[in-house]
């Protein structure tokens, strides 16, 4: 099933161009876990792509989340802590937390028109570690695949699991998309062997290919979604 957003031909480079702006919290007292951050940041994207401020056709942000998709589905992740982010929880948006971790993601805004609570955020050195090896994935439920030769930042680690997550989402059916939301959008995100990897490439899942705008060279195969409903 392709995205309800894609239904026109669209030059996505000549439509104008939004980002969808995440906000990871950051404290230097309790940084959250690597892994823990990538989950709930996947689970953010599909909170806001399921709020019915985003699909009602009268939603507040239904209209802006159309124009995000119709062209390059961008995110960016910024880190925030202390009255950084009480400032950014003060905007619109949705907090989505996790174990370790809490992200607040907005609905999209046009590359340069941030709100300027969320422009003085930083982007870069946003690293992050797990204290413990995560254990090893569900098969019986949804696994964002990072790819095991591409190094990332823990920022851009999270933007790639959101895209894998929403290119999931647009395969769905609205039952299956239903069935996924009442579990909280429970997901992993493993990096896979380079065996399993190799495999996941040509099982026909959605695969998410960076447009190489920052970090990574463009076209570079980042994320493979495995879930069970899109498996042949």
């Amino acid at each position: 099933m392709s995205s309800p957003f894609q239904h026109e031909a669209v030059d996505r480079d000549a439509a104008p161009q939004y980002v969808l702006p995440l906000v990871v919290r950051i404290e230097r007292e309790a940084p959250p876990a690597r892994t823990d951050a990538l989950q709930t940041a996947a689970r953010a994207v599909l909170t806001l792509l399921s709020d019915e401020r985003a699909t009602d056709e009268d939603g507040e942000w239904t209209e802006v989340v159309h124009a995000w998709q119709d062209a390059r589905i961008r995110k960016v992740v910024r880190r925030a802590r202390r009255g950084e982010w009480r400032r950014a929880e003060a905007l619109p948006g949705i907090t989505v937390t996790g174990e370790t971790a809490e992200v607040r993601v907005f609905p999209p805004v046009p590359l340069d028109g941030w709100p300027k609570d969320l422009a003085k955020l930083q982007v870069s050195g946003t690293e992050l570690d797990d204290p413990e090896p995560p254990p090893p994935a569900d098969p019986a439920h949804p696994v964002l695949w990072m790819a095991p030769d591409i190094t990332m930042s823990a920022g851009k680690a999270m933007a790639q699991a959101g895209h894998g997550a929403q290119l999931a989402w647009w395969e769905l059916s609205p039952e299956e998309r239903r069935a996924w939301r009442k579990t909280g959008f429970r997901l992993a995100v493993r990096t896979a062997t380079p065996a399993a990897w190799r495999g996941l490439t040509g099982s026909g899942l959605p695969l998410v290919r960076d447009a190489g705008f920052t970090e990574i060279a463009p076209g570079s195969a980042t994320v493979i979604a495995d879930v069970p409903a899109l498996r042949g």
